[in-house]
């Protein structure tokens, strides 16, 4: 029997569409949303209307039957931690992603509601698989040394699980059988440790953990980041010269534009463009050079704690993501982590098969879909 799978990706000015048929993708398109009409909108959730009227004119320019589709799948969004895999929409988890109830107010909380949209029209069951919001964190990794500071799981899980899936199909193992460092590597990076099919330790990058990137700062100590948002040289140059930043909701709200938006390879060039920066590295430039290759030493000195995590146990190191498409990148992590464990490149994303492969996976009676209650995964410790 052969199924049909609608997938439905939202983002800041498109909406991402792929049709399969099985594990065969037929098409794959973005639909473009003009982004001054967009904000002017308002919050996100007042864009499903035009979404949805872009979606369905696409649909009928290019004949696209839907009749009779077996699963359509809504990217996840802001809905509370919950545990990775395949989730059959209820009310709920809609409701949950719609209203962000986590505090993201980003496009990737549509994709359910946009597909329950669809399902009205035709049919088929609904599903998420492997939200941002997925946590299947082991209990040590969640300690840090502030009592009532819990380091949280925020992570491109889609990619991370879809990649490493992959990777074990090419294989002939399965992913429930081994552990696997699985990397992310491209504008936001995630570096994670993944045990049996359970990923129990990972960075989160928008949060300043891990490897700085095109556009975020990575790890920082602490006492310095203190130092720099009080000095006043620094504090004028993001914006917050004058201001109380222990009151100020725009200093804090500058802050965190520095942490995930301006800084990174963008707080040293003044641009997130890698291939920019990766032609002044093959000019021989001294800064470009020593900025990325520092870039290159973090993402492998945190493939190296995750191997650590898993007490040395890695059946392999699997990495995705855009920024493989340079080859020294890819050499580099090699030469420095390839006595771990065997390590294989898949450049790009698998957003889309992750998300069908999740729903055939439930269609095909292989798991079972799990169920979303709204109750997040960790509420902190009893004793």
């Amino acid at each position: 029997m052969s199924y049909k799978i609608f997938v439905i990706n939202p983002g800041s000015t498109s909406t991402k569409l792929a049709y399969f048929e099985d594990e065969n993708k037929l098409f794959e398109t973005s639909v473009f949303h003009d982004a001054p009409f967009l904000a002017s909108l308002g919050a996100v959730s007042s864009q499903i209307p035009h979404r949805l009227e872009l979606i369905r004119k696409f649909i009928k320019d290019n004949n696209i039957d839907l009749t009779g589709v077996d699963a359509i799948v809504g990217r996840g969004g802001a809905s509370m931690p919950c545990i990775g895999g395949t989730y059959e929409a209820n009310d709920l988890l809609v409701q949950d992603n719609f209203n962000a109830v986590t505090g993201v107010d980003h496009p990737a909380n549509l994709g359910l509601p946009l597909a329950v949209e669809l399902q009205k029209e035709y049919g088929g069951r609904v599903f998420m698989v492997d939200s941002p919001k997925t946590d299947e964190f082991c209990d040590l990794a969640r300690i840090t040394g502030v009592a009532g500071i819990y380091r949280t799981s925020s992570t491109h899980a889609l990619n991370l699980k879809g990649t490493v899936r992959m990777h074990c199909r090419k294989m002939g193992v399965k992913y429930e059988d081994g552990n696997y460092i699985v990397c992310h590597i491209d504008g936001g990076m995630t570096i994670s440790a993944h045990d049996h099919g359970r990923m129990i330790d990972a960075t989160n990058n928008a949060a300043g953990e891990g490897p700085f990137t095109p556009t975020r700062t990575g790890a920082l100590p602490v006492s310095s980041v203190i130092d720099y948002y009080f000095d006043n040289e620094h504090k004028s140059k993001i914006g917050i010269a004058d201001t109380d930043f222990r009151d100020s909701g725009e200093a804090v709200r500058a802050a965190r534009e520095i942490l995930t938006r301006n800084a990174g390879l963008t707080g040293h060039f003044g641009t997130s463009n890698a291939d920019t920066i990766h032609e002044m590295v093959e000019a021989g430039d001294p800064k470009a050079t020593r900025v990325w290759n520092a870039m290159i030493y973090n993402i492998c000195k945190y493939i190296g704690e995750m191997a650590v995590v898993l007490s040395g146990k890695v059946d392999g190191i699997v990495c995705g993501g855009g920024l493989l498409r340079f080859d020294d990148l890819k050499q580099q992590i090699t030469d420095r982590c390839g006595w771990i464990a065997p390590v294989s490149f898949y450049p790009g994303e698998v957003e889309h098969e992750a998300m069908a492969a999740g729903a055939l996976r439930v269609l095909r009676g292989e798991e079972e879909p799990l169920i979303y209650t709204g109750k997040p995964v960790f509420e902190g410790f009893n004793n």
